[in-house]
């Protein structure tokens, strides 16, 4: 028996018509059910305001959406229902739901969580606009296994270290956790669209230029979009995730998984994911145990987010505010020069031409460059937080903030703050051949594999023969790592003296 007689689908970083638990609820409750999502401005004008205009994530978006169009239409079709499919509004969201809500006439409206500060407060703004209109809001978990409150410590707080927090997560862990949550056997209750095709209800989802934004290259990039494209991803990831815990940590190798910005927008269920890598860590395969510490590792700054939300900006440890970053405008030459890819160390500069031209940077090199920003060129972490906000296609909000704390030692669980990463023997021990420096530097490409790492330690012969001149085809360090290490550990004494100051990467 249903409990209400229409209701809205407001798909939002949920992008697929499969175990997806707002849509399955939706379906469950209501008779007939429409989708939609809004292409929100108070997200996409700031984007133009700063110039991104051509914004892979948007693209990666518009082409998802694409595909969860032609997923309801298949499953309203297989039902004997013409012309469902998703309503696709480019307005805010916050008055475009309500206001959609009221017109059709629905008594719910269903959404999955999101726990970003901005997304809550929307939330809560349309939650109330909602209830005044007379319409229920019912929120849903989809994105993690596990949300806000649901793992707590033996004294009832949340967790602010990750091993007892995974401890407790595989502890809680039960099957009901990991199931899915159907639809094609609901999807009758999709409702076929108002209006003729082309009306104002009934049409394609929008160019890239109906929002006032231009094609990016990701098409040119081997990056599948939409739920399809999550499936083969992870079909192609499941034939070697036995060797993840040995490649992961290798840029030239192909060793991570790349569907970080699958899970970021939801074209693929967390569910399905970690139900898999549950079942092959129970069986003893050490690929699948550390990539399913990876998604708990998710799990866990999306925790921190939810109930420590003043990370968003300052320190998830208060005296770590203390520190006093280079704000000056040499600060912000030298942070130019690391957002450009000029610093003069090889292994830093082709981790940020990597983001540069793809959106994407390899995990292991976003902790050799948040440390290099911050604990060699002295720089505020929130300033590298907000480029990667700008310019990951994964970006979210939880993983970021909680990736550039613990490279600064302001977050939870974070790396000691004397510890150090040394770029040129992360370059030796990562990439040491050279390939992927060679990759994104071909300025460097003639140099031997033990010089390519610190061409100005280079013999002068060898730069000669591979046509490096210092200064010219590629830049001088902007400093020395020693020097730049000890000036580290001056600044951040400030908030108490390391018992041990050998820690080094």
């Amino acid at each position: 028996m249903n409990s209400y007689d229409k209701g809205l689908m407001w798909f939002r970083r949920d992008l697929r018509a499969s175990d997806n638990t707002a849509l399955h609820q939706a379906l469950r409750t209501c008779r007939q059910v429409w989708c939609v999502f809004v292409f929100d401005t108070e997200i996409l004008d700031p984007l133009q305001d700063r110039g991104l205009t051509a914004d892979r994530r948007v693209e990666f978006i518009r082409e998802s959406l694409v595909d969860l169009d032609q997923q309801l239409r298949t499953l309203g079709q297989a039902h004997g229902i013409p012309e469902t499919g998703l309503i696709v509004r480019h307005a805010r969201a916050r008055d475009e739901v309500v206001s959609l809500a009221s017109r059709l006439g629905v008594q719910a409206v269903f959404a999955n969580h999101d726990d970003d500060p901005a997304a809550k407060a929307r939330d809560a703004q349309v939650l109330g606009a909602l209830a005044h209109a007379g319409i229920m809001f019912h929120g849903f978990k989809d994105q993690v296994v596990f949300e806000r409150r649901e793992l707590l410590t033996q004294s009832g707080g949340a967790f602010g270290v990750f091993t007892p927090y995974k401890n407790a997560w595989l502890r809680r862990l039960t099957d009901d956790d990991l199931a899915p949550h159907p639809i094609e056997p609901l999807a009758g209750a999709l409702a076929p669209l108002p209006g003729l095709p082309g009306g104002e209800w009934n049409n394609p989802v929008p160019r890239l230029s109906d929002i006032d934004f231009e094609a990016s290259n990701l098409s040119s990039l081997a990056l599948p979009t939409g739920s399809r494209g999550a499936r083969r991803l992870f079909e192609d990831f499941i034939e070697r995730i036995d060797r993840y815990h040995e490649t992961r940590d290798y840029p030239a190798i192909k060793g991570p998984s790349y569907l970080s910005v699958h899970l970021r927008f939801g074209t693929l269920s967390i569910r399905s994911v970690a139900s898999v890598a549950y079942r092959m860590h129970l069986q003893g395969m050490q690929g699948a145990s550390t990539w399913l510490s990876e998604l708990i590792w998710r799990d866990f700054y999306h925790q921190i987010l939810a109930n420590f939300p003043h990370v968003v900006g300052k320190s998830f440890k208060p005296e770590y505010d203390q520190v006093r970053f280079d704000h000056s405008r040499h600060g912000k030459l030298l942070f130019e020069a690391w957002c450009e890819g000029r610093t003069g160390y090889p292994l830093v500069d082709a981790a940020m031409a990597q983001i540069n031209q793809t959106g994407y940077m390899h995990n292991r090199l976003r902790m050799v460059t948040a440390s290099f920003l911050v604990k060699d060129l002295g720089v505020d972490w929130r300033w590298g937080e907000a480029y990667f906000a700008d310019h990951l296609i994964d970006y979210d909000l939880a993983s970021n903030n909680g990736g550039w704390q613990w490279a600064a030692s302001t977050g939870c669980d974070a790396q000691p703050w004397f510890r150090i990463f040394n770029p040129v023997t992360q370059s030796e021990k990562f990439d040491p051949q050279g390939r992927f420096i060679r990759r994104y530097l071909p300025a460097l490409a003639g140099l031997p594999d033990g010089a390519i790492h610190a061409p100005w330690l280079a013999r002068e012969m060898e730069r000669q023969a591979a046509g490096v001149q210092l200064g010219l085809d590629y830049p001088k360090p902007l400093v020395d790592h020693a020097v730049a290490r000890e000036q580290t550990l001056a600044r951040y004494a400030v908030v108490k003296k390391p018992a041990n100051l050998s820690g080094r990467a």
